[in-house]
């Protein structure tokens, strides 16, 4: 027996844990890269037109900042502009999420424990953690690949595109294996390794939009940098690859050099200390709720507040953005608005358009605090909080109130400092009252999708994650139904389809009070069933 004896099964073994959420996962980037690029082929006849369109908004610092260079001048490069650092961004994420659900998450649960009591080696879970990852994102590159060039891009331009996902994903496989090992809890290898990730982006950022030389300097010391300098359907400089499998085994490898410096179920940094005494809020179930999620919640506002900054900042190119006819009738079917509407006020049309998209994000939010609940039942700390004399429906509502609050905060600070930004920007844009109003407006859509999370947490722990699935079939629905001209019967099943949030400083009191009372429907029979089932 050798320590990575059992590595093969338990890899089978992960594969198949994970046999719904690597291909869905990879089909969805696919989709967005391939549905991204063959939408902006349709709508301009050709590069120079393109360019004269999106050329202004390409030099911002904002969307430098947010995007990164264009890869090229080419139709093909521009229209994989939006979807080519963002899409590695997700490839990163899904890397991150198998490694530590494998590593750091079956250790603190226990079940690793009772696997290495078998024919298991001390490397075997590492290892094939750090293999599913690696084959997780090569089969989303590969799939985006294959896409792009089955609608006629240029095979090695795609192959291109391709290696720039993988440079994200290989590189945050790495980070997460060296977290796992560091830190004795999956909360914390999460916070070590989302925490990298924003830094890598936030050098990339810096590097991508400084005006000197010593400042671009800075991409270079960033995964995400190199991967914005492939240049893919120009350069194709898809020899940056080689410093990211380079760096992914460096990584992999200081993580199987501490694995052996470290307990089981420890990690190499010490815990932190805790209080001689616990503070009074978590004397209740609420204060509890809020200590477990507080992490998470830190994470999505500052998110949201630069997101804000960003779409605030490019009002200014808005004109610019929206002169071509066609992007003016996406964008007003998207909105749900008439054309005459949208050249009325394009800058007010554009500001409801990312308040509806945002709305999405702050659903997200909210569906994750209250997926926490099913996380607590499914590690059996429910149980113990319960013998407490804590009531069931007390637990319940310290999970889904706070996401309620949340998810209608997060939207608050985003239209205050979008509408801040964007007012500063050009003058003729939305005051920031009126992008609060559309804010507010937009939150009853969320809390649907909140309300569906607590509906399936509140029936069993193990359908509850099936409200992500809800969230994407919403925001399609909503978001693209028209466009794709879908019956409207099916449209309407989305409750971003109801999020008339145009023109703002209007209410629309129907949609708002129909959609809080469908959300208000949904969270109190999630915590009738919650009551009523046995645990697990």
């Amino acid at each position: 027996m050798t320590s990575l004896t059992g590595t093969g099964a338990l890899l089978r073994l992960a594969a198949r844990r994970d046999r719904i959420l690597i291909p869905v996962s990879a089909l969805a980037l696919t989709a967005l890269s391939v549905g991204s690029a063959q939408a902006t082929v349709a709508l301009y006849p050709d590069a120079a037109t393109a360019m004269k369109e999106l050329g202004p908004v390409l030099a911002s610092p904002s969307a430098l900042a947010l995007y990164g260079p264009a890869t090229t001048t080419s139709l093909e490069g521009l229209s994989i502009f939006k979807t080519l650092l963002m899409g590695a961004v997700f490839v990163g994420l899904l890397a991150y999420a198998v490694v530590r659900r494998h590593t750091r998450i079956e250790e603190e649960e226990g079940r690793l424990e009772l696997l290495g009591a078998g024919a298991i080696g001390r490397q075997a879970p590492l290892t094939a953690a750090v293999l599913l990852a690696v084959i997780a994102t090569i089969l989303t590159a590969a799939l985006s690949v294959g896409g792009l060039i089955g609608i006629g891009f240029d095979p090695l331009g795609s192959l291109a595109f391709g290696a720039t996902w993988e440079i994200a994903g290989l590189a945050m496989t790495g980070v997460t294996a060296v977290a796992a090992q560091l830190t004795a809890s999956a909360r914390g290898t999460a916070g070590w390794a989302i925490g990298a990730l924003a830094v890598l982006y936030l050098l990339r950022a810096l590097g991508d939009t400084a005006t000197t030389d010593a400042g671009r300097a800075l991409r270079w010391f960033s995964p995400f940098g190199w991967a914005s300098q492939v240049f893919p359907y120009g350069s194709n400089r898809i020899w940056l690859l080689l410093p990211a499998v380079a760096l992914c085994l460096g990584l992999v490898a200081a993580a199987f050099a501490l694995l052996e410096r470290r307990d089981l179920g420890a990690g190499l940094l010490p815990a932190r200390r805790g209080r001689t005494h616990a503070p009074r809020g978590l004397a209740g179930p609420v204060g509890l709720a809020w200590r477990l999620l507080r992490p998470g919640v830190l994470g999505w506002l500052i998110g949201f507040v630069l997101l804000g900054a960003v779409y605030g900042g490019l009002v200014a190119q808005v004109d610019t953005m929206l002169s071509d006819a066609s992007v003016q009738q996406l964008l007003a079917d998207m909105a749900g608005v008439p054309v005459a509407s949208l050249l009325a006020s394009l800058t007010g049309v554009y500001a409801a358009t990312v308040l509806r998209f945002m709305a999405v994000a702050a659903a997200a939010a909210g569906i994750g605090m209250v997926l926490r609940l099913a996380t607590e039942e499914r590690a059996t700390r429910t149980e113990a909080v319960l013998t407490t004399g804590t009531g069931r429906w007390r637990w319940y509502a310290a999970f889904v109130a706070p996401a309620a609050v949340v998810t209608g905060a997060l939207m608050v600070i985003m239209a205050t400092v979008m509408g801040a930004r964007g007012h500063a920007a050009l003058a003729a844009a939305p005051p920031v009252g009126q992008v609060l109003q559309g804010a507010l407006e937009a939150v009853p859509a969320a809390w649907v999708l909140v309300g569906l999370a607590g509906l399936l947490a509140g029936w069993s722990p193990r359908v509850a994650p099936y409200a992500w699935a809800g969230l994407g079939l919403a925001f399609v629905l909503g978001e693209f139904g028209t466009t794709m001209r879908l019956p409207q019967w099916l449209i309407d099943v989305s409750p971003f389809a109801h999020v008339t949030v145009y023109p703002l400083g209007t209410w629309e009191w129907g949609n708002v009070v129909g959609l809080s009372l469908v959300a208000a429907a949904l969270t109190v029979a999630g915590g009738i069933l919650h009551r009523r089932r046995d645990l697990g």
